[in-house]
């Protein structure tokens, strides 16, 4: 059975999902980020050839996630799809699969984001730069610095302190900051430790890294955390 786990961000009170989710529990609201819907596709029209199947898989996750939580709205925090062409190349297996969450769920807010600052044409839903939900500023990538805000962009990923683990996609949480995994099924992703976070969390004493298991998530503070062995180190990143 999987267990989300219970968090006060600001004054919103926050259900962290190991799918990589997250629920305002008091309005129903999900938040998802970084999908890079045909990021497939993307690279195909590039020479790099790889499997099909990415927006498919990334989808019938997503699916998953809102059968358990049944929100009452979606929130895509940015990078829905992995380009501006990413919209008219989806199979016709996943188009319908996004249309059928739209439909289910009723209620649709599309985040820009660096690689969508355009909505996607004919999926309805509202287009917004950013949005505040409990107090909560929801922006695609994180500022810091302020008051409470949830964001994505930076794919974050962590590695314990445990021989032989290796890292894993995590919701990287401090003081006023919440940045959640990449929820794409192509997605790479930037180590907590690194550069990219140091800003965000690098004096925070509040940070803890929430690791995706299977079932159920790790919180883990900085001390039990180790840099990931041949992760990318950038300080801004286009992933």
């Amino acid at each position: 059975m999987t267990e989300p786990c219970r968090i006060r961000h600001g004054g919103a009170r926050l259900l962290l999902d190991p799918s990589g989710v997250l629920l305002f529990e008091a309005c129903r609201t999900l938040v998802v980020t970084d999908l890079h819907l045909e990021k497939g596709s993307a690279f195909a029209r590039r020479g790099v050839m790889l499997p099909p199947y990415d927006s498919d898989l990334t989808l019938k996750g997503l699916e998953e996630a809102v059968r358990r939580l049944r929100p009452s709205r979606i929130v895509s925090l940015g990078d829905a799809f992995h380009d501006a062409k990413g919209a008219a190349s989806m199979p016709s297996g996943a188009e319908a699969r996004l249309r059928g969450l739209i439909a289910t769920v009723g209620s649709w807010v599309w985040v820009q984001g660096n690689h969508d600052p355009v909505a996607p044409a004919g999926f309805g839903g509202e287009t917004v730069p950013k949005l505040a939900i409990e107090g909560v500023v929801l922006r695609h990538e994180p500022e810091g610095g302020g008051g409470h805000e949830i964001a994505g962009h930076l794919h974050p990923k962590a590695r314990a302190a445990v021989r032989g683990v290796p890292a894993r996609p995590c919701f990287a949480r401090g003081r006023t900051t919440l940045v959640l995994p990449a929820f794409g099924r192509l997605t790479g992703g930037l180590d907590v430790l690194g550069p990219a976070f140091a800003g965000l969390f690098g004096g925070d004493a509040a940070f803890c890294a929430y690791l995706l298991g299977s079932e159920r998530l790790y919180p883990l503070p900085r001390r039990l955390l180790l840099p990931e062995r041949g992760a990318m180190q950038r300080g801004k990143t286009r992933v």
